[in-house]
């Protein structure tokens, strides 16, 4: 099959790589469009020191599952955690947390920028059929924001802040909007922050994320903070020290980017201001997928380009340009 694989920190088209063969309790879907996200880019600079084919925001048809024949032919997205279903974490029903768990196309576990890809059936969900694919390869970066409405209580009367207005932010704070509470995006292009304001949400440029300080309390106020809540999105290692300058004393802090690069973060602030600093990572799927079909959550706007697969090395470049938001790779359909 056709493939990208990272490897020595380059993006390379394969011709002919090795095509996975389904287990029993797994299903060999033939990938239709994927997104490329910031993730894969931070892999290309060495994050999880993944070697192989990348690529976690997919939707697919399924061409063979032996332990569900009815799932054949189906579009189907997938969770991307593949659990062991048998350490103390399993057990404990924290299955995204398995100890020996493969994550597709992070850790051991080839991914979606491919023909095919294989998942675990339970993995999977089928989509409504008038879920377009473009918009149905967002399922997942989507259920990742839904997974902060899992773990933080977050009312309608909080003030909230998302700190980035990437692809990654603008979902975040369209889920948030959705609670009903006054949502500002906080970055650094007008031309995201004006799409975010074309929704209804607040707006504030912000300087570098390295030039705040925790104690610049003017710097905070001066870009309408502080707030209950902050989401840092940033896709930068500086964001949490920023995050923490943004948020309330008592106030919830939910990180969201994974970098290569390693933070350094003056803590003592944070155990002086007793805020609560929460890690989020992947989401449910189901809510993510009516918000999609129903439009709730909107992303026609976010699609900058469309590359074939074999022009996956320059879909990579462009995503990481400035100002760019979703690239997506056709790759069958």
């Amino acid at each position: 099959m056709r493939a990208l694989e990272v490897r020595n920190g380059a993006v390379r088209f394969i011709p002919a790589y090795p095509r996975p063969e389904p287990q029993p309790d797994e299903a060999l879907i033939r990938v239709r469009l994927a997104g490329i996200c910031n993730t894969d880019l931070e892999i290309v600079r060495g994050y999880a020191g993944f070697t192989g084919v990348p690529g976690h925001e997919f939707v697919g048809e399924v061409v063979a599952c032996p332990a569900r024949p009815d799932l054949i032919g189906r579009r189907v997205v997938g969770e991307i955690n593949c659990a062991c279903f048998n350490c103390p974490a399993c057990r404990a029903n924290r299955p995204t947390h398995c100890e020996r768990r493969q994550v597709l196309g992070i850790v051991n576990h080839d991914g979606a920028f491919a023909d095919y890809l294989v998942l675990p059936m339970v993995n999977l969900h089928p989509i409504p059929d008038d879920l377009p694919d473009e918009l149905a390869a967002f399922v997942e970066p989507v259920a990742a924001a839904f997974e902060m409405l899992e773990q933080v209580h977050v009312r309608p009367t909080d003030r909230i802040a998302v700190l980035g207005d990437g692809k990654l932010g603008l979902l975040c704070a369209q889920v948030l909007a959705l609670v009903g509470g006054a949502v500002t995006v906080v970055g650094r292009h007008e031309e995201k922050l004006a799409l975010a304001a074309r929704w209804g949400l607040e707006t504030h440029m912000a300087p570098s994320y390295s030039s705040i300080e925790a104690s610049s309390a003017h710097d905070v106020h001066a870009i309408g903070g502080p707030w209950d809540v902050v989401v840092e999105a940033s896709g930068s290692a500086a964001g949490l020290a920023y995050a923490a300058a943004m948020v309330r004393p008592r106030g919830t802090i939910i990180l969201k980017s994974t970098v290569a690069d390693h933070s350094t973060v003056a803590m003592a602030p944070v155990v002086v201001n007793e805020q609560t600093i929460v890690g989020s990572r992947c989401g449910p799927f189901p809510p993510a997928i009516r918000a999609l079909t129903r439009g709730s959550v909107r992303v026609h706007e976010l699609i900058t380009a469309r590359y074939p697969l074999e022009q996956g090395a320059a879909a990579f470049a462009r995503a990481a340009m400035p100002g760019v938001l979703k690239v997506q790779l056709a790759i069958a359909g």
